[in-house]
């Protein structure tokens, strides 16, 4: 079996007007489908970062993948390093989702490699968590997602482009937020819950996190601010919610600052910032500074990297946990495929996945129900892709125009002074 084509394809899909420290999301999620054809008419596929440096590198490469077998993993490696330094530029520095400090060839080999495993088990007809080493848990949780928001019509004031199909409404307060909480859990059985905060006050912060306990008294609680409060502003606000929360997660930048906040609370903390690849993971066993380490496969390297991270974990008593970036039903599959044949992943995973409406695949958007996606017992990830819903999607990327995310420049739309500041508060 020999690959016959690589297709890859830019799609953009509309978010909800989400905030967060560093600012709003744009209008547009911007992504990158791939389609791994076989000789033999077999199509594994992988869904990646949609941002113009990624896309550029993904159709770089895509044609020299053409008549290697899909189980040759090191010649895809070979094909995917190059000697061109990762970008360090303000301009790269600052955008979410594809740039994490770890180098962009880790990234490309992982969203090809998601495609070559895919094809793989395809090929051999088992699940894709079989080829992983088998599911140890036949369902994989998730959490409750919750950010500060706008609503989309003050929202499409400012921006036109933002969805209209957004039902959440403004989320600025305590009472609304739980609001947010109660439909979520309602409606996909959520067992636990993730704040994004950095948005509002500090202490307007520890009050969400203080009213989400009282209604959910019985679900593990995480708060993230993305390394917006100062490790002063972090210790304290750890005193206010130290019962409350399940782990603490990059509450302040920089390794160092965790160290020091660990040592100082003795909190768990959590991160899918100061420790994204190997060598951060060794730094962080000198300083310890977190406890708890969020995979994500599209950036640490692919499936076969992160489940090297989650041996290292096992090995030095680390816990796991999984970021999401705003992905779409392919990567939720292949995430429950790598979470379902993972057992140190005991940790609920993150995902974006019911904030959007969109996707792409032929069987439908993928159900979360008990708060949890099952494992598909069909060959790969068990679903396929919609080719008229990705074309409209693609032309929805060509007329948006959206080169990636770049939320501070978004919320200079609505805040023309807006500035980017870690810390924040």
């Amino acid at each position: 079996m020999k690959i016959k084509h690589v297709r890859v394809t830019p799609i953009a899909v509309k978010n909800p007007p989400l905030l967060n420290n560093g600012g709003i999301y744009s209008a547009y999620t911007v992504r990158s489908i791939i389609e791994v054809e076989a000789d033999n008419g077999l199509i594994g596929i992988g869904e990646t970062f949609g941002d113009r440096m990624i896309l550029e590198r993904l159709n770089a490469i895509r044609e020299s993948l053409v008549g290697l077998s899909p189980f040759d993993l090191n010649a895809l490696k070979k094909r995917t390093q190059s000697n061109t330094p990762h970008p360090g530029s303000e301009a790269y520095r600052f955008l979410p989702g594809s740039w994490n400090g770890n180098p962009t060839d880790a990234k490309i080999f992982g969203a090809f490699e998601v495609a070559f495993l895919d094809l793989q088990a395809r090929h051999l007809g088992i699940p894709l968590c079989e080829l992983l080493g088998g599911a140890v848990r036949d369902e994989v949780p998730f959490s409750a997602y919750l950010f500060f928001k706008y609503s989309s019509e003050s929202a499409r004031e400012v921006d036109p482009e933002y969805t209209e199909n957004d039902t959440w409404g403004e989320v600025m307060n305590p009472a609304q937020l739980v609001g947010e909480a109660t439909r979520m859990i309602d409606r996909y059985g959520f067992r636990s819950i993730k704040l994004k905060a950095g948005v509002l006050r500090p202490e307007e912060d520890v009050a969400c996190i203080k009213a989400l306990k009282k209604a959910f008294p019985n679900h593990p609680l995480r708060i993230d601010t993305n390394g917006g409060w100062s490790l002063d502003t972090a210790r304290r606000m750890a005193e206010l919610m130290a019962d409350d929360l399940e782990y603490y997660e990059d509450p302040t930048p920089g390794l160092g600052g965790m160290s020091d906040l660990h040592a100082a609370t003795g909190l768990p903390l959590a991160t899918n910032m100061v420790v994204t690849d190997f060598e951060e993971f060794r730094r962080n066993i000198g300083l310890n500074g977190v406890q708890v380490i969020l995979s994500d496969h599209h950036y640490w390297g692919g499936l076969r990297a992160t489940q090297q991270l989650a041996q290292m974990c096992e090995l030095f008593d680390i816990g796991l946990s999984m970021h999401s970036n705003c992905h779409l039903g392919i990567s939720l599959m292949v995430m429950t495929h790598i979470a379902a044949a993972t057992p140190n992943l005991t940790y609920a995973c993150d995902t974006h996945y019911p904030w959007f409406t969109d996707d792409i695949l032929q069987e439908g958007r993928v159900p979360i129900e008990g708060g949890s996606v099952a494992v598909r017992d069909l060959p790969g990830i068990g679903v396929n892709i919609d080719h008229k819903a990705l074309a409209e999607l693609h032309e929805q990327f060509l007329r948006c125009g959206s080169k990636g995310r770049d939320d501070t420049l978004q919320m200079r739309k609505f805040k023309p002074d807006w500035e980017r500041k870690k810390p924040r508060f």
